[in-house]
C-alpha cells in the first residue's frame, strides 16, 4: 500500500507551495497575512477574533454547530457607493446593496479557496441570503456579522443598529469567515463609537422605528423595511390564498404593489426604506458634508427622503401606525398582518421584546403570570411598567393578572385560527383578573 506522502499529487501539491505542509500540520496563522489575503481578494477592511472571545458567547454554540472546526473568525467589510444608499429611487439603492451583496459573497469565496488550498478548513456564511430558511421564524443565519465586525475593531453599532465603520461610515456590508486554524494576534474593539447621536435616522425614519434615547422598534422596521422578505411574502401569499377571485386579490393587493413582489421575487427582495443609513453621516470619509453645512446637508439628504409620497406598512394600532399619520401624512399608511408568528411557546415569550409596543403601554404598570399546560408546560412572567417590558422565566412577584392556557391552543390564538371567545368557553384559556388588563396586554403586542 503507497504511502500518502508519497502519492503523486500529494507530492506535487507540496512541492508547489512548501508553506501548506505547515497549515496542514496546525500552523498559528498570522493575521497580518490574513487581513492582506483579504485585502488581495477585495476586502475594504478586514480583522481576526479568536472562538474564545467574550463577544461569541451569545453565538457560539450556532457556529461550532455549523463549524465545528472553527478557531478563528475573520471579518471584513466591503464599501457600498454612498449615493446610490442615498437615492429616494429605491431602485438604486436595493441595486446598491444587491451588488455589494453579491460582491461580499465573491471576495468570501476566494478567501476560502485560497485557505482551503493552503490546507485550511474553512466556511463563508452568506451577507443575507440565503439562510437556513426552514427554521423560521427561529434564527436562520449561521453567523451574526454585525458582533464579529464590532469585535474585530471594524466598527461600533450606531444607534440605527447598523455598524459604523471609523473611516467608511455606515455605507458598509459585512461578511464573515470561519477558520479551522489559529492566530497568532487578535484585533480589538475600537476605543470609541463613531456614531454622531445627532438623531438624523430618527428623523428620517418612516416608521419611527428608531427612539431618540436608543430604543428601537424591531417590529416597526420588520413589517416595512423588510415588507417583501420573508414575513411579508407569506402575508402576500395568503392575500392571494383568501381572495376569490381577481378582483377580490386587488382589493387587498394593488398592481404596483404585485409588480413590486415580482421584482423581488425575479432580482432579489428590495428594502423599502433604509433611510436610517442613508442620513447617517458619521465615519471620516463621510462627515465633511454635515460638519461644513448641517442645513445643507439636511436639505440635501434627509428631506428628499422624508418628503417622498410612498406607502408605509405598519401592523394595526402600532405605534408605527400612528408615527406615520402624525410625522408623514403625505405618506400613505396601509395596514399588514403580522408576520411574526410563534411556533412554540419559547418562542412568544423570546419574541415579545421583538412586538413590544411602548407608546400604547403608556399608564399601564402591572404584573402578568402565564400558565402553558398541554404540549408544552412552561410558567412565565411578563412585568410592564413605566414603558419597559421585563419577561422572566417563572412566578416572580404579586400578578395584578394571571392567564393559564393550553399551549397549543395558544399558539393557534396567536396565529388567528381560534377565537379567544371560543378558547374561553371550552376553557382552553382562562384568567384571573381585571378584564381590562388583558386588553391592555393586547394593546401592547397588536397582531
Amino acid at each position: 500500500m503507497m504511502n500518502l506522502d508519497e502519492h503523486p499529487t500529494v507530492r506535487h501539491f507540496r512541492e508547489a507551495d512548501p508553506a501548506a505542509e505547515e497549515a496542514i500540520g496546525g500552523r498559528v496563522l498570522e493575521a497580518s497575512w490574513l487581513r492582506r489575503l483579504a485585502s488581495e481578494a477585495g476586502a475594504d477592511d478586514a480583522g481576526c477574533i479568536g472562538i474564545g472571545r467574550s463577544e461569541l458567547d451569545a453565538q457560539r454554540a450556532d457556529i461550532l454547530r455549523v463549524f465545528p472546526w472553527a478557531k478563528t473568525l475573520l471579518s471584513f467589510v466591503c464599501r457600498m457607493n454612498r449615493e446610490n444608499i442615498r437615492s429616494p429611487a429605491r431602485s438604486v439603492a436595493n441595486l446598491e446593496f444587491h451588488n455589494t451583496g453579491d460582491e461580499i459573497n465573491e471576495v468570501a469565496r476566494r478567501m476560502v479557496r485560497v485557505l482551503e488550498q493552503k490546507g485550511i478548513r474553512a466556511i463563508n456564511g452568506a451577507m443575507g441570503f440565503p439562510m437556513e430558511a426552514d427554521r423560521w421564524p427561529g434564527k436562520m443565519w449561521v453567523v451574526s456579522h454585525k458582533p464579529v465586525a464590532e469585535a474585530a475593531g471594524l466598527g461600533r453599532m450606531g444607534i440605527h443598529r447598523n455598524i459604523i465603520h471609523p473611516r467608511f461610515g455606515n455605507f458598509v456590508l459585512l461578511g464573515t469567515i470561519i477558520l479551522d486554524a489559529e492566530i497568532d494576534e487578535e484585533s480589538h474593539p475600537i476605543d470609541y463609537n463613531p456614531c454622531l447621536e445627532c438623531k438624523l435616522c430618527v428623523a428620517a425614519c418612516p416608521v419611527g422605528a428608531i427612539g431618540a434615547d436608543g430604543h428601537f422598534d424591531f417590529s416597526a422596521c420588520y413589517t416595512h423595511n423588510y415588507r417583501e422578505f420573508m414575513g411579508g411574502f407569506t402575508d402576500w401569499v395568503e392575500a392571494i390564498a383568501s381572495s376569490a377571485n381577481a378582483r377580490s386579490y386587488r382589493k387587498k393587493v394593488s398592481d404596483a404593489e404585485s409588480v413590486s413582489m415580482w421584482q423581488s421575487l425575479s432580482f432579489g427582495a428590495n428594502y423599502k426604506a433604509a433611510y436610517c443609513m442613508a442620513v447617517c453621516p458619521a465615519g471620516d470619509d463621510v462627515i465633511g458634508p454635515f460638519l461644513n453645512d448641517r442645513k445643507r446637508f439636511v436639505k440635501d439628504v434627509v428631506r428628499p427622503l422624508q418628503d417622498k409620497h410612498e406607502t408605509v406598512y405598519v401592523i394595526a394600532g402600532s405605534d408605527a401606525e400612528g408615527h406615520v399619520a402624525r410625522r408623514f401624512p403625505h405618506k400613505t399608511a396601509k395596514r399588514a398582518n403580522n408576520s411574526l408568528r410563534p411556533t412554540s411557546v419559547p418562542a412568544f415569550l423570546k419574541g415579545l421584546p421583538n412586538v413590544f409596543q411602548r407608546g400604547k403601554s403608556k399608564g399601564l404598570n402591572a404584573t402578568y403570570h402565564f400558565t402553558f399546560t398541554g404540549g408544552e408546560k412552561i410558567e412565565a412572567t411578563i412585568i410592564i411598567r413605566d414603558e419597559k417590558l421585563q419577561v422572566l422565566e417563572g412566578h416572580s412577584g404579586r400578578p395584578d393578572f394571571q392567564l393559564k392556557a393550553d399551549s397549543r391552543t395558544w399558539l393557534k390564538f396567536l396565529a388567528k385560527e381560534k377565537y379567544l371567545a371560543w378558547a374561553l368557553i371550552r376553557r382552553k384559556i382562562r384568567f384571573k383578573g381585571p378584564p381590562g388588563l388583558l386588553l391592555a396586554f393586547g394593546r401592547c403586542f397588536p397582531a
